[in-house]
């Protein structure tokens, strides 16, 4: 052992005093590990970022003084009214606040409740409502601005957030009452398909990754040689000569260690206030997990002796020059398929239902519930060894290939001559590339599979309604207001507005949870019309409705509504107020509204009940349908709501919904496969730089013999082409392999076939742009000054 590390120091220092030559070798290798420890960091600091913006979103949540949060018993201290709004494309939270003593406690974030007619906003709304384009947003919040909160109680930097004082919230209009902030709610497992998904994406964005920094520090690796050769001549044995090649990989990764963690901190300090797919960060936020911070520091530099001590056990270096075995014998095909197979296994014994598999948090700050027919372990492992034989497969492929190919012009030959003399390192060149399209094929394939599963179609029919807005208490006068003023608004076509309460059977309380109840909506005619299916109707007239397809529902509002008998209009728990149901009232069904949904129960005009009968809370809402063509109709709603009641609720009628687990997965994968991209380009092209470096005197030669630039020009094409196409092929193949199989898992079948040519031609894209940018550095590689030697 004590050899063994003296040969590492040797090739240490060999590193970093090898002249011009030794440092730019231990640069590239520095500069690609450098790249790979960047992102690796970044994935490790996912865990901390999804428990700070949990933390962060919980410690401004207020919790009242009845729940189990509540553990001082503490009396109500503020009241509280969510007032979020939406501005264009962005999200604006915020609250209404109102003390309820002389001492309220305070939202994280904020040094005092603020005064009524005043708010504290985030920066980022500052900024916004000081720019000309917040011009409708300032209408929204006319208040004065005498506050900025600061970072805690913020989830991001650039979030649009803000807390208003108000001298008008009660009970009456919807407030709650907190005793303080804090309030942890239950959190939502994620559904099993989600699991398989997150399981696939940290594979396939993390293989990339290390197959990069295991080619990385074999850079240099034909000058290596021939140095190596040059200590066998003055007496280092084969074993001493691959340590201290070892040496010299340890040393590039340590640098590339320390330039990765730079890189990780100057990305996260510029990337952390940008909003990239709705989605910042607070840069203190992204700390890597201690525990796998660790493992980086410690893996890359093993991995960097262990992959430079792998390669050379195919080479014979003697004292008078190098031999490389991968020419006298064939790669070996079985072990190739393999590995893939035993993937394949895997995964189809991962959906066994005798495996019993417990809560395992893949994804540390999301509680996640798995099902006993869903093995993350199998998963995981099944999934690395197909994309792993992939690779395997790839130098095979290309030797088989190209061993094969004859004739054609200069620069095809010079081509073709060069693969079949260095197939291999034109394999690791392109192996990152062909597991990014293979596992992006999979998980397209995966994602169109469950497309359906969370993306619901509401049954919402947006030509009725584009908009809605509701109140979460019952107000006629509130309802009177909001139809008269939607009207005025510009954009606004038509106003559906209606009051809902709810009735119980009248009579002695017995039971009072299980006496019978049903929705009472008070409305115009027009309103009543688009909710249930009316013939004729004038001011006066009462209507029993039914669900259009459910008995049991049916029997239920009967109970409740019998016409010529009275019902309890009363809230809970509060004396008897009768209203007599009329004996005229008619019976008529249900119509879905413009949202999809049918309201049943007792419909009623204004001139058929005493609009103060209406206390038990159910809501005011109104549905409109705007005239799109007017610009920004969607904020003169949300202005018009505002100054009716910071309180309504304006939501937009969708089609469909995304489920929010599905949505921020989607997101999170969007923004990793932006990096692991950016991160297999720039490898790519310092790979490609690196080998021309290395061949700059053959090239130098080459023109000086005669050959023309654009033969060579050609020549670096095809030595790249040919490896990728046949990497994007392979890749395809086995991406579709593997989608199918993670669609199995969860019982889904395949229903786009043809999905990859985008990802394919994206990885083609990727290619050409790097051969393109090698392009400045061929040119004056090709110099005669090449020949020159030192």
């Amino acid at each position: 052992m004590k050899r063994r590390l003296h040969d590492l120091g040797l090739g240490i220092r060999f590193a970093l005093s090898g002249g011009r030559e030794g440092w730019v070798r231990t640069l590239l290798t520095a500069v690609g590990v450098g790249l790979g420890v960047a992102l690796l960091l970044g994935a490790a600091s996912v865990p901390h970022l999804v428990d700070e913006r949990a933390n962060r979103i919980h410690d401004r949540q207020p919790f009242s003084p009845g729940s189990e949060r509540n553990a001082g018993n503490l009396r109500a201290s503020l009241l509280y009214a969510a007032a979020d709004t939406e501005y264009r494309d962005d999200t604006v939270g915020g609250k209404m606040l109102r003390p309820a003593n002389a001492d309220p406690v305070l939202p994280p974030g904020l040094t005092s409740i603020p005064a009524p007619g005043t708010m504290a906003v985030s920066p980022a709304l500052r900024d916004l409502l000081d720019s000309p384009a917040g011009e409708l947003l300032r209408q929204r919040l006319p208040y004065e601005i005498t506050q900025t909160i600061g970072d805690a109680g913020l989830v991001e930097p650039s979030e649009l957030y803000f807390y208003a004082g108000s001298a008008t919230l009660s009970a009456d209009t919807g407030a709650s009452s907190a005793a303080g902030f804090g309030n942890i709610g239950d959190e939502r497992p994620l559904d099993p398909m989600l699991v398989v998904l997150v399981i696939l994406i940290c594979v396939v964005l993390l293989m990339p990754v290390a197959i990069f920094i295991a080619t990385a520090v074999r850079f240099g690796s034909e000058q290596r040689d021939r140095r190596l050769a040059a200590l066998r001549l003055v007496g280092a044995d084969a074993r001493t000569t691959r340590w201290i090649a070892g040496g010299e990989a340890l040393a590039g990764a340590v640098l590339g260690l320390a330039a990765g963690s730079l890189l990780f901190l100057a990305g996260a300090e510029a990337l952390g206030p940008l909003k990239l797919w709705s989605f910042g960060f607070f840069p203190g936020d992204l700390r890597p997990v201690p525990w796998l911070a660790l493992l980086v520091a410690v893996a890359v530099p093993a991995l960097a002796v262990v992959v430079t001590l792998a390669a050379l056990r195919s080479v014979v270096i003697e004292p008078l020059g190098v031999v490389r075995g991968g020419r006298t014998r064939r790669r070996r095909l079985w072990w190739r398929l393999a590995m893939p197979g035993v993937g394949v296994v895997l995964l189809l014994l991962s959906q066994n239902p005798d495996v019993q598999s417990a809560p395992v948090p893949m994804v540390p700050g999301i509680g996640i519930l798995l099902t006993q027919d869903i093995t993350p372990v199998f998963i995981t492992t099944g999934a690395t060894l197909v994309l792993a034989g992939l690779i395997a497969l790839l130098p095979w492929l290309v030797e088989a290939v190209v061993g094969r190919l004859r004739g054609g012009s200069p620069a095809w030959q010079l081509a073709v001559r060069r693969l079949q003399l260095s197939s291999g390192t034109a394999a690791r060149a392109v192996s990152g590339i062909t597991v990014a399209v293979a596992g992006s094929v999979a998980l397209q394939m995966y994602f169109v599979g469950i497309h359906d599963d969370f993306n619901k179609v509401t049954g919402a029919d947006a030509s009725r309604a584009q908009y809605t807005v509701l109140a979460d208490y019952p107000d006629a006068k509130l309802a009177e207001r909001m139809i008269t003023s939607f009207r005025e608004t510009p954009g606004v076509q038509k106003v559906i507005g209606s009051v809902s309460s709810y009735v119980r059977l009248a009579g002695p309380v017995t039971d009072e949870d299980m006496r019978p109840v049903a929705q009472l909506t008070l409305g115009d005619c027009a309103t009543l019309a688009e909710l249930a299916r009316i013939d004729s109707c004038k001011d006066g007239d009462t209507f029993v409705v039914h669900p259009s397809d459910d008995a049991e529902l049916t029997s239920w509002v009967d109970r409740t509504a019998r016409p010529g008998k009275p019902v309890n209009t009363a809230d809970f728990g509060d004396p008897q107020r009768l209203w007599t149901l009329p004996a005229s009232a008619r019976t008529v069904t249900a119509r879905p509204d413009p949202t999809g949904k049918e309201q049943y129960g007792i419909f009623v005009t204004p001139g058929a009940i005493d609009i103060s009968l209406l206390s038990s809370v159910a809501g005011t809402s109104a549905m409109l349908t705007v005239d799109q063509r007017v610009p920004d109709a969607a904020e003169h709603i949300r202005n018009t709501a505002a100054a009716l009641s910071p309180q309504l609720r304006v939501n937009t009628v969708r089609t469909i919904e995304r489920d929010q687990q599905y949505a921020g997965i989607q997101t999170g994968l969007q923004a990793a496969s932006l990096a692991t991209l950016g991160l297999i380009a720039a490898s790519m092209l310092v790979s490609q730089l690196e080998q021309l470096r290395e061949r700059r005197r053959l090239l130098a030669a080459l023109v000086a013999f005669g050959t023309r630039r654009a033969t060579m020009a050609g020549s670096v094409l095809w030595q790249t082409a040919v490896p990728v196409v046949l990497g994007i092929g392979l890749a395809v193949a086995g991406g579709l392999a593997l989608g199918a199989l993670m669609l199995r898992i969860i019982g889904k079948t395949i229903t786009d076939w043809w999905l990859f040519l985008p990802l394919a031609g994206a990885g083609a894209v990727v290619i050409l742009a790097v051969t393109l940018l090698s392009l400045p550095a061929l040119w004056r590689l090709m110099r005669p000054d090449g020949l020159r030697t030192e």
